[in-house]
């Protein structure tokens, strides 16, 4: 009889994926992936912890399967990903629950440690994650639509605020080849929308070809049949080049979309952070954007409290926020991270002040979204069809402007139904929050 194996995938997208890698090696092994957690042998949590929130959230989820092992007939539970490779076999000291633990290196060994824990034995691997090869075969768990493509992985950054480069590795870019062949398979199983992820995607190919490469890539991927709508995450403002923004001019598959995290406006604060951005060539990518690409959706966070920041610096970003006005736009506290360098910075800002801090920017940026949100009022767009909600009685989907998971939806009205990842033309006729509501056109 197969073993029946539960996951729970946190995180971003990039864990995500590796979820989706660890699901496909399970199955290949001949073990049944079930959707219920009362009715596995054992559960995966493939967990995040990159801040105290992903750390505090990881460890609750193990607690809460923890019981179903106490009370019910659980027989092991496995600890992959960013947790286990930040902290090792503590993970296994301090959570006596768990019976195996892998690395973000150690993916291939997941089949070894879910048949240790259906046996009620303890397993821990970290291999070099440098060496834990991208790609490879996967279990698509986003809808049949969309999915998530890494086209590399890891981090030199070296932000003196995160832990990614210790947990990821050093950064190193998939084979062009390799992605253009996965995304082929994928549009031959009726994805139409691609979301290119990786920790920098705008350093693409400097490591294995010499020079950025992401432009190119999007132009060799959007020549896939099926493939419409091709969006791309996590991109560092300096090395957004001129081929890339002529790719967001000129290719009508490149949705005019980019995530492009800043933290900060403050060149003091960017400095310590050890950016490489100043507060004037940030100002002069997102005028040139804007610029020569009318209509991109700009999504950026910022991060307040960082060690040190004072309250004039602070306005200097607020100020900056209100001249901006980013279409999109995430703000979080300063999260102090033993083993980062800004955990040993004088000055360390007050949980009460963060807190104040970003309640200001929230309001704010709240009032600029529904700004921007009610410019599309009485205008036509296109929108994916992403299902029905039976609570409203309509449809709902996203527009080019709605990043899945991270940003709104649109809601619609339609005499006739419309099919799960159909496109479709809607007529915005209201603002309802962060989310949009209209009628189908056509």
């Amino acid at each position: 009889m197969a073993v029946k194996v539960g996951f729970v995938s946190l995180g971003c997208p990039k864990n995500l994926l590796n979820t989706e890698v660890m699901l496909a090696k399970l199955v290949d092994h001949g073990m049944e992936i079930v959707a219920e957690d009362i009715e596995a042998d054992v559960i995966v949590i493939n967990t995040c912890a990159f801040i105290e929130s992903a750390k505090n959230e990881a460890i609750d989820n193990i607690l809460d399967i923890a019981w179903l092992k106490k009370n019910r007939d659980l027989k092991g539970i496995v600890v992959t990903g960013c947790l286990p490779q930040r902290y090792k076999e503590e993970v296994l000291k301090e959570l006596p629950e768990v019976n195996c633990v892998l690395g973000t290196g150690s993916l291939d060994d997941i089949c070894e440690a879910v048949e240790v824990a259906y046996k009620g034995g303890t397993f821990a691997c970290f291999d070099d994650v440098d060496k834990q090869e991208l790609g490879g075969e996967r279990v698509i768990t986003t809808p049949d639509h969309f999915a998530y493509v890494q086209i590399a992985e890891g981090c030199d950054n070296c932000c003196t605020y995160c832990v990614i480069p210790g947990i990821r590795g050093r950064f190193r870019s998939r084979q062009m080849s390799d992605i253009v062949g996965e995304v082929n398979n994928l549009a031959a199983m009726g994805v139409k929308e691609i979301c290119l992820v990786a920790q920098d995607t705008t350093r693409y190919g400097e490591d294995i070809y010499g020079t950025y490469c992401l432009d190119s890539l999007i132009s060799e991927l959007s020549q896939i049949k099926g493939i419409e709508w091709i969006r791309i995450l996590y991109c560092y403002p300096d090395r957004i080049t001129d081929g890339l923004i002529n790719e967001f001019k000129t290719n009508k598959k490149l949705v005019k979309y980019i995530d492009m995290p800043i933290q900060h406006i403050n060149d003091d604060i960017l400095r310590r952070m050890n950016r490489r951005d100043s507060s004037q060539s940030i100002k002069e990518i997102i005028a040139k954007l804007r610029k020569e690409v009318p209509g991109i959706v700009i999504r950026s966070t910022l991060i307040v409290g960082f060690p040190g920041e004072t309250q004039k610096q602070f306005e200097e970003l607020r100020d900056f926020i209100k001249e901006i006005k980013f279409e999109r736009l995430g703000v979080f506290e300063y999260s102090r991270e033993e083993g980062t360098p800004a955990y040993d910075f004088p000055k360390q800002v007050s949980e009460s002040t963060k807190s104040k801090r970003l309640d200001a920017l929230m309001k704010l940026q709240n009032k600029i979204h529904n700004e921007y949100n009610a410019g599309f009022i009485n205008k036509e767009i296109k929108v994916i069809c992403e299902g029905y909600d039976q609570v409203s009685e309509c449809f709902f989907g996203r527009s080019y402007a709605d990043a899945p998971d991270i940003d709104g939806k649109v809601y619609f009205s339609s005499a006739r139904r419309v099919k799960e990842g159909e496109f479709v033309t809607v007529k915005i006729t209201e603002v309802l929050d962060y989310d949009l509501f209209g009628n189908l056109v056509r």
